[in-house]
């Protein structure tokens, strides 16, 4: 089922009314990512050199993704094709995928552009953009702390989930079939129009390799 504008409608009013409540616990605080707030603005550069913001998809569906193809964890649901169903899946109902590397130069999971192009064709995924975060900054900015780590924007630009991909925290691809998709079940209640039901949950993986 795609995102319909009636439901989005709804969904972006709910989101709407959580933000104005969290608005003043998000002004004593940073402009760091948190549940029900703005989703913090950035730009990074694609697999193109282009750069891509989170504002120019403002309207629609975003899933961030944090990333390191050497991470056991990611492989789990790479190599099994869970990642890329789940990337079309999104893409189906018409949200924007935007896979976010933030390993540092030197340390495990740095990728350049070419890197990118050729793991592609290997790996099928089906990302709207893969993205580079050398220095961290919107890997440290959205908190994220492994890889995966998971984040979904509503229309309205409203932090909705932050999170593991699932509730089976293992590199196990044997716990796939019995675990339970936080990141689909979230799509699904946005797509239907109601609050996002679990929104916030413990990532799992191997944490981020920033530079610092």
């Amino acid at each position: 089922m795609r995102f319909s504008p009636r439901r989005v409608i709804c969904a972006t009013l709910i989101y709407m009314c959580a933000a104005l409540m969290a608005a003043p616990a998000v002004q004593a605080e940073s402009e760091k990512a948190k549940i029900y707030a703005p989703a913090p603005a950035f730009t990074l550069k694609d697999e193109d050199g282009k750069d891509r913001t989170l504002a120019e998809f403002k309207g629609k569906v975003v899933v961030l993704e944090w990333t390191n193809a050497l991470c056991p964890y990611v492989q789990k649901h790479y190599k099994t094709g869970n990642m890329q169903a789940l990337q079309k899946d999104a893409h189906n109902m018409g949200a924007v995928w935007l896979t976010i590397n933030s390993s540092a130069p030197g340390l495990q999971g740095h990728m350049t552009a070419e890197d990118v192009k050729k793991g592609k064709g290997q790996s099928d995924s089906a990302e709207t953009a893969y993205l580079f975060d050398p220095d961290g900054t919107v890997g440290k900015l959205y908190g994220a702390k492994t890889t995966p780590h998971m984040f979904i924007v509503a229309p309205n630009g409203i932090l909705v989930y932050d999170g593991a991909i699932d509730d089976m925290p293992s590199s196990d691809i044997e716990t796939l079939p019995r675990a339970t998709n936080y990141v689909r079940a979230a799509l699904s209640d946005l797509s239907d129009g109601r609050p996002v039901t679990t929104t916030l949950t413990r990532p799992y993986g191997c944490g981020v390799k920033y530079k610092n």
